[in-house]
Parts: structure tokens; sequence; C-alpha cells
């Protein structure tokens, strides 16, 4: 049956390739549902609601014109190539935007919100490299055996590409940190997977380079792909490793530091002094001798006090999901700034408040040269110095003024 779908002469591969060529050319349906599809993702993100997402990413367009691009490498056709790569830059652009728009609103409308739909997908996860490999293997073998659309294998590339993308740009419209970037890293690694595979699957059903344009050309691209991937993903420094071409970076070790005893208060007194001084009379009689008596008032001494200052609690955020933990104004409060995980906080030792079953703690943080303070979840902390009592204190009842 690949002999009956692909011919083994050089007329037939070409008029199958320029078939093929023509369904894959972008159309009008590329830009208007990557823009719908950008806005209800970006509102996905706002609202970090999962639903949204998976409408937003069955509304996406079927991801034939980036087989096109696939198509173009191998038969080294320059101009299908540009075609090609300019509507998938303009489509990308415009899901983009959508993200960035979203991004915005949090601005204009500041609410407390966890956003971890945004940090869960802006980050590189192993089950998403593999559903991608899936994704463009089968998209790639229904778009050449098939005359229907692949909506169900595009779906899933569209799936890996467009929410890291519009996370990107969500991150870039809210100012959030550990979005942007981050997010577009995450989309042009799962881009370069996508389209190795894609590759390899065309090599499979016998498309093969048959100028040397085409070799070059496909050539190129496959290395600059693996050397991405092997540097963006942490390949390379893993095979340095291995190969002992680096040392391993050291691992962070907490270390326990002692707190200074309570210092009991050094007070120096003295108590008034009274002198006595004798005068003598020339009288024989048996008078008493007069006596003056002087009191000397007490010296004042300085009083020297040692107050013993608490040891501020050094914590790594640790957080299970989202990427990352906020810091808020207060409990519950709006939030002031984004830290991603592996970032250290100073807590505020005996400032712990309990909000609804949820602990917070009193942390502060530089960032940029800029000292931010606000209140953590307890939970995101894995705490660097022990803590005797990691438990919220007793809050005193307000007292009610007359």
């Amino acid at each position: 049956m690949r002999r009956a779908y692909f011919p083994t002469d050089e007329e037939g591969r070409a008029a199958l390739f320029s078939h093929l060529a023509k369904r894959a050319f972008p159309t009008y349906e590329l830009y208007i549902f990557a823009l719908v599809a950008g806005a209800i993702i970006g509102l996905g993100y706002f609202l970090d609601s999962q639903s949204l997402l998976i409408f937003g990413v069955l509304v996406a367009p079927v991801l034939t014109p980036w087989i096109g691009l696939s198509l173009g490498m191998i038969a080294g056709a320059g101009r299908m190539f540009a075609q090609t790569f300019a509507a998938l830059i303009l489509s990308s652009s415009l899901a983009f935007t959508g993200g960035v728009v979203a991004g915005f609103a949090t601005r204009v409308f500041p609410q407390p919100r966890t956003f971890n739909e945004a940090f869960l997908h802006s980050r590189l996860w192993a089950p998403d490299f593999f559903v991608l490999a899936i994704g463009a293997i089968l998209i790639t073998l229904s778009f050449v055996r098939s005359e229907q659309r692949p909506y169900l294998p595009s779906a899933l590339v569209a799936y890996e590409f467009f929410l890291p993308l519009c996370a990107a740009g969500f991150g870039l419209g809210s100012g959030i940190e550990g979005l942007w970037p981050q997010g577009m890293l995450v989309f042009l690694v799962h881009y370069a997977w996508a389209t190795l595979f894609c590759l390899l699957t065309l090599f499979f059903l016998r498309f093969h380079p048959r100028t040397f344009g085409g070799v070059s050309f496909t050539g190129l691209i496959l290395v600059l792909i693996i050397a991405w991937l092997a540097t963006s993903t942490g390949t390379m420094d893993w095979i340095k490793l291995q190969a002992g071409l680096s040392t391993p970076e050291p691992a962070f070790t907490p270390q326990a530091t002692s707190t200074l005893p309570l210092v009991p208060t050094i007070t120096s007194t003295s108590p008034p002094v009274t002198a006595i001084i004798g005068v003598p009379t020339s009288t024989s009689s048996q008078t008493p001798t007069a006596r003056s008596t002087t009191t000397i008032p007490p010296t004042r001494t300085p009083t020297n006090t040692v107050t013993a200052e608490p040891t501020p609690i050094i914590a790594i955020i640790r957080a299970s999901e989202g990427g990352g933990a906020f810091i808020r104004e207060r409990p519950g409060g709006i939030v002031l700034r984004t830290l991603g995980n592996g970032s250290t906080v100073t807590i505020i030792p005996d400032e712990l408040q309990e909000l609804n079953g949820v602990i917070w703690v009193h942390v502060f943080a530089v960032i940029n040269d800029e000292r931010v303070e606000g209140w953590m979840i307890q939970s995101v902390l894995v705490t660097a110095t022990p803590v005797p009592d990691w438990q919220p204190s007793a809050t005193p009842p307000a007292a009610s003024t007359p």
C-alpha cells in the first residue's frame, strides 16, 4: 500500500509533492483561527481555567502549513519554505497577541489570582515531549496518506504549540516574572522537537531530498535543530558531565545556624553614699559632740543592655505546581511579585498568620536590587534554617475602643 501511495518514479513523486504542497498552502483560516484561539487561551490564563485552555486548543487552526514547511525543506523549494514560514510567524504572532492582551488585563483588573496554568505551560515537562512526538508523527502520516484534514493529530500539536506561546505573551503583558521569556523558550523547543519528528516521518515515507540544495538545506536544518535541542534542554551539559568534561555543580546543602541566646540586661547601680564628719568641741562638759551629716547624691551610671536579634530564616521556594509562588501584600491579598522555584526568601521570625486553614509567613526578598516584603504560603517554602516552632502564634483579640 505504501508503494501505491508513493510512486517510485520521479514524475509521480513530483506530482504527489505538488498535490501535497497545494493542500499545505496557508489560507486565511490559519490567521483567523490563530487569533481566536489566542484570545480564548489568554482568557483561560486570566481566569486560570483549564477548560478554556482546552477550548482554545480545539479552536486552533489545523497545522498543515507546518507540514508544508517541512516539505519545503526536503524539496529545497525556497519559495514554498519562505511562504509557509512567514505564514507561521504571522499566525504565531496573532496567538501571542491574544496572550499579551489578557496579561495586560491583569494590570487593569488587579485581583488576587494564582495563574497556575500559565506557570504550568511555561515549563518543560517530559510527558509533553512524548505527546508532541506522537502528535507530529500522526499528523504527518494522516496528511500524506489521507485527503481528509487531520483534526485530532493537529489538536495534539496545537496543544504543545499554542499554550506555551500564549503563556509567554501573558507573562509579557502582565509583567509576572517566570512566564516571559520562559514560555517562549518552551514554544521554540517544542517547535524544534516536533519538526524533527515530522522530517523523520517524511523520510520514512520515502520523501528524500533529490537535489543538492535540498540535501544541503535539510542537513543544515537538522544540525540546527539538534544543536538547539541539546543546548536548551540541558542535554549537552549532561553529555559533558558523563564524559567527564565538566564538573557537577555543588548541590544546595542546608546549613544549620545557631540562634543567640537571650542575654539578660546588665545594669550597674550604686547605693547612696553617706559621709559622717565629726567636729570636736572645746567644751569640757559631757555635751555630746555635734555631728554634721552630709548625703552625697548617687551618681548615674550607664545601663548596658544587650538585646538578641532573632536569626533570619532562609527558605527556598519549592511549589509542587505552578512553577513558583507569589509574594502578596497580606495573607490572601494582592500579588506583589512572583518568584520561581529555587528562589530564596528570608522569613521574618515569629510572624505567622492562619487564614482559612492556610498558614502564611511574613517574608522579604531582594528582587532586582529592590527589597520586596510581603506574605507567602508556608507549604511552598522549604527552610534551610532549623525552625523550632513552625506554627502561627496566637493572635490577641482586638480590643474595642469605647
